[in-house]
């Protein structure tokens, strides 16, 4: 049977209070459990204990392989109680989270990197195709005033010869 240290909700609506228990995983959050450890009230105000916990307890599941929840392990830390095993644990699971989305976030800016390298060629390649169709466009135009200005040279020229005669 595995066991998990975890919260269970009580209380009422928006306003929790939450016992801590230990609990065999498979059941419900707030179903059956084997012990309860303690209790967390996030909205103690003045003389209120918001987090009460019995340590040896705590200790004795943990050393009998009892899992801890994140939220539990995060009160732990908040509080500085609980198994230094247990914070030391999570806290290594943080870090191994957080390098986890720092080498995602390094991938995804690489691919929008290389989107926009992308987009850029493209953008260079169809400026690059403008220009010489452009080019071209100017080359024709000026082949098609050429090949209409050579009849009218020719015109011109055997009509010098006429008048060159007449005189």
């Amino acid at each position: 049977m595995a066991t998990v240290m975890r919260m269970s909700r009580g209380g009422r609506k928006k306003a929790p209070f939450y016992h801590i228990v230990v609990a065999d995983s498979r059941m419900p959050r707030d179903g059956r459990y084997i012990e309860r450890l303690g209790h967390h009230n996030p909205f103690a105000k003045g003389q209120e204990e918001g987090f009460k916990i019995d340590a040896d307890r705590v200790n004795y599941w943990h050393s009998v392989g009892a899992q801890t929840s994140d939220a539990l392990a995060k009160l732990f830390i908040k509080h500085n109680t609980g198994p230094e095993s247990v914070r030391a644990e999570f806290t290594k699971r943080l870090d191994a989270r957080k390098e986890l989305k720092k080498d995602e976030l390094a991938e995804k800016r690489a691919a929008e990197a290389a989107a926009a390298a992308e987009k850029e060629a493209e953008a260079k390649a169809a400026a690059e195709a403008a220009a010489a169709e452009a080019k071209a466009a100017e080359e024709t135009a000026k082949a098609e005033a050429a090949a209409a200005e050579a009849p009218a040279a020719e015109a011109e020229a055997t009509e010098e010869p006429k008048a060159a005669d007449a005189s």
